[in-house]
């Protein structure tokens, strides 16, 4: 490290992660709550939020991480919607399946698991795993869930 950053390093009062909808970012709970304790300016969360999260539909469960600083300022990241919600949504889907492996709550086809691959691509944490690594994981987390990967939808 540097020693100009070291110097220029704000003292980080919390890291705050929420789970909030897209563009529907209120200072109601659970965001008001939240971002009050550490007397963050509320507003300028929501708006700048809304306005990052406008591309995804309304009511997309949004997770952010917001690094709060001890001079009352912060930054968030925001990443897009999990897995299991990609994998739900495509199933058509309330919830996985209660006993994994024995009983098939739906089936995709590998085509809508390279579709949430391609989508799960741009987040910054998975930049650097290739899209078959990716389609992997999420062939995991489907098993788990009790949704059956197959080659074509008959």
């Amino acid at each position: 490290m540097a020693a100009k950053e070291i110097l220029t390093r704000r003292p980080v009062a919390a890291t705050i992660k929420l789970t909030v909808p897209a563009a529907a970012a209120r200072p109601a709970p659970p965001v008001g709550p939240a971002l009050g304790q550490y007397r963050l300016n509320l507003m300028a969360f929501c708006k700048d939020f809304n306005a990052r999260t406008q591309k995804y539909k309304p009511d997309t469960p949004m997770a952010v991480t917001i690094t709060a600083f001890k001079d009352n300022t912060f930054e968030f990241t925001v990443k897009s919607p999990s897995i299991t919600w990609y994998l739900k949504k495509a199933a058509g889907i309330e919830s996985g399946s209660g006993r994994p492996g024995h009983v098939t709550a739906s089936t995709l086809s590998l085509k809508h698991v390279y579709e949430i691959a391609k989508v799960k691509q741009n987040d910054h944490y998975l930049q650097n795993m290739s899209l078959e690594a990716i389609t992997k994981s999420i062939i995991g987390t489907a098993n788990s869930m009790g949704i059956q990967i197959v080659r074509d939808l008959d």
